[in-house]
């Protein structure tokens, strides 16, 4: 009579196994304000909106090599825009994009919905304001959280990717 063989958690397998959520706000992390960084361009993406979007092409190569590693999932006020206006310039395939609330939203209310769009996956998440609540959040789940603060005068860095890169390589 063989030994018993041992069970296998299959959720938890399948948790190991997937790549880790990226949560990605757009404004004052790819689109930094009030001033033009240098590496930007102004892009008027918004016909009726007298403020420019400030884009940097760095960025795409950056967020591709994310893209390699975790699921990136838009967490902005832009919603699907994000994917028509954004992805073309980042060269980068559509990506989810979570429902926020009607804009202009309170920042905290991005917590319920990215908690539930998360779920138990390990999850990164790139924004310039990081609310109490998303600390609370974070601190408060089992699965591995990062969230990284983007200073919004100067956009996304390649501190912060770096960051990024070496925490999921730690997963």
């Amino acid at each position: 009579m063989s030994p018993p063989r041992p069970t296998v958690d299959t959720a938890l397998t399948h948790r190991m196994t997937e790549s880790p959520l990226l949560f990605v706000d757009v404004d004052g992390v790819l689109n930094p304000f009030p001033e033009l960084p240098d590496g930007y361009e102004e892009h008027h993406l918004f016909p009726k909106d007298d403020e420019p979007v400030r884009l940097s092409p760095t960025h795409g190569p950056w967020l591709a090599e994310l893209a390699a590693v975790f699921q990136l999932v838009w967490a902005t006020g832009w919603g699907d825009e994000a994917n028509r206006l954004l992805c073309p310039f980042f060269g980068l395939r559509s990506l989810e994009a979570i429902e926020l609330p009607p804009v202009p939203f309170e920042p905290q209310e991005k917590v319920p919905v990215i908690a539930s769009f998360a779920g138990d996956r390990a999850v990164a998440w790139l924004d310039d304001v990081v609310t109490p609540e998303a600390l609370d959040w974070a601190a408060s789940r089992t699965a591995p959280t990062l969230l990284v603060h983007v200073d919004s005068r100067v956009g996304l860095q390649r501190a912060n990717i770096d960051r990024l890169l070496s925490w999921a390589a730690g997963l």
